[in-house]
């Protein structure tokens, strides 16, 4: 199930959001600001810090995170997105969205590609 209409053009809108990541099951929540990219009903984000990067790490290890928008906390799965469609798609969303931004070619090098995440809205509890 994707995220909800409502949801998915408030993120599209958004410059930045925060992302919420931990380590795991009762450790620190940590949160930091990314770049997010809206595809038809699919959220893209990817780390311009590459693997190195506290928060994807987190991701990749815990994958249960949330992010906030317009002052709302959206409960999230982050996914590995590393078919070659999914990384093209955030490429060229990343670039449209952040067209003249100085920091854009950061985000679609070559060796960050890999670190392309999708994130679904996590299941109602």
């Amino acid at each position: 199930m994707p995220f909800s209409s409502d949801d998915l053009q408030a993120i599209d809108r958004a410059k930045e959001i925060e992302v919420e990541t931990s380590a795991g099951p009762g450790a620190e929540i940590h949160t930091t600001i990314i770049w997010v990219v809206v595809d038809g009903e699919n959220v893209f984000v990817r780390s311009w810090r590459g693997v190195t990067a506290r928060w994807f790490r987190e991701a990749l290890a815990n994958p249960e995170i949330a992010i906030h928008i317009d002052g709302r906390r959206l409960a999230a799965r982050a996914v590995p997105a590393r078919d070659p469609g999914s990384i093209a798609r955030t490429s060229e969303g990343l670039e449209r969205k952040y067209d003249g931004d100085s920091s854009t070619p950061s985000m679609v090098r070559a060796e960050i590609l890999d670190t392309t995440l999708r994130l679904d809205p996590a299941p109602a509890e």
